[in-house]
């Protein structure tokens, strides 16, 4: 009897997901399961993952089907964060070849966190990847957290952050970010419980993504998306669901390059008494000036002062030896 096995051979993919066994690649033919060849693994020093989805990868197909990832391609963006846990001292990739991350809060259920958002901002800014910001969930926004929500809408409006204010229960805003999505490489990232999968359900109907609910005693989100996804859009291009981030660790930045990758900073940079101001406890500084006038929001300054603290104890810093990066002025 004839086998009916493909035969082996070698194709080039995009990663659709990864569960950390398997790795599903879309090929031009057909989906292929695969694993990850070992030199890749053991050359990951930097990263927990040498493969993230969204990376173009060269396959190595088996004759029972599966394949082999034996190289992965240069990479336009990655998203990148300090690993957790016991990989700390690490990277992990998020996701690769995306042109724009949406970053997912709720109204409530569970509170919005400036500071994860302006986390997020900074690594997009440092990869060159454009960012949106989502405010889910407002179908349960009511005073003070409806006027929480509308302050965080404004703020980073301001700034020039496309953002929209949604909900999956009553389809608002549901079609404005269908229309933002269309045609685009994009991922959307935030903690658990925000809403990301259910709004991913109603902009794209047929995805089916699994979603949860909020836990009534620690008020916070349990998981339901266990891994990163890649999902084609029916509008063109196509949206990378991923599982709930609880901390958002910086990678590859040093404190005095911080200031230059919170944009409405920029402007006052050159205005401070010394130098080499970091912005926080010096005289003199315009951009604390700034902030006095209102011309910088406090809620940004308050993230910015937080994430160089973090920086300076070498909690986001792992250094590199790079060339000198050189900053998108606005």
């Amino acid at each position: 009897m004839a086998s009916t096995l493909p035969h082996p051979g070698t194709a080039r993919g995009t990663v659709l997901q990864s569960t950390g066994s398997w790795i599903t690649v879309q090929t031009d033919a057909r989906r292929i399961r695969c694993r990850v060849r070992g030199r890749l693994r053991l050359g990951a020093v930097r990263t927990t993952n040498p493969v993230a989805v969204g990376d173009r990868v060269s396959v190595r197909i088996n004759a029972d089907g599966t394949g082999l990832i034996t190289a992965v391609l240069d990479r336009d963006t990655s998203l990148t964060r300090r690993a957790a846990g016991r990989n700390r001292g690490t990277e992990q990739v998020l996701v690769s070849n995306i042109g724009t991350i949406w970053i997912v809060q709720a109204a409530t259920l569970p509170n919005p966190n400036p500071g994860f958002i302006d986390r997020v901002l900074v690594s997009a800014e440092i990869q060159g990847i454009k960012a949106g910001l989502i405010i889910n969930k407002m179908d349960l926004a009511v005073r003070e957290t409806a006027t929480r929500a509308a302050e965080l809408y404004q703020t980073y409006g301001a700034l020039g952050i496309e953002s929209y204010l949604t909900s999956a229960v009553t389809g608002r805003g549901v079609e404005a970010f269908a229309k933002a999505l269309a045609g685009q490489s994009s991922a959307i990232a935030g903690p658990s419980g925000v809403g990301k999968s259910t709004l991913l359900n109603k902009v794209e109907p047929g995805l089916n993504l699994r979603s949860g609910i909020v836990s009534n005693k620690t008020r916070k989100g349990r998981h339901t998306t266990s891994y990163a996804t890649l999902l084609p859009l029916s509008s063109g291009g196509f949206v990378i669901d991923t599982p709930g981030i609880r901390e958002f660790g910086l990678t590859d930045l040093g404190p005095s390059e911080l200031s230059h990758y919170f944009c409405e900073f920029r402007r006052y940079i050159g205005g401070c008494r010394f130098g080499s101001c970091t912005h926080d406890h010096e005289p003199g500084c315009s951009i604390k000036d700034a902030v006095e006038r209102r011309a910088i929001a406090k809620t940004r300054y308050r993230s910015y002062q937080n994430i160089l603290k973090s920086l300076r104890n070498g909690g986001d810093y792992r250094p590199r030896r790079r060339a000198a990066r050189r900053w998108r002025h606005t």
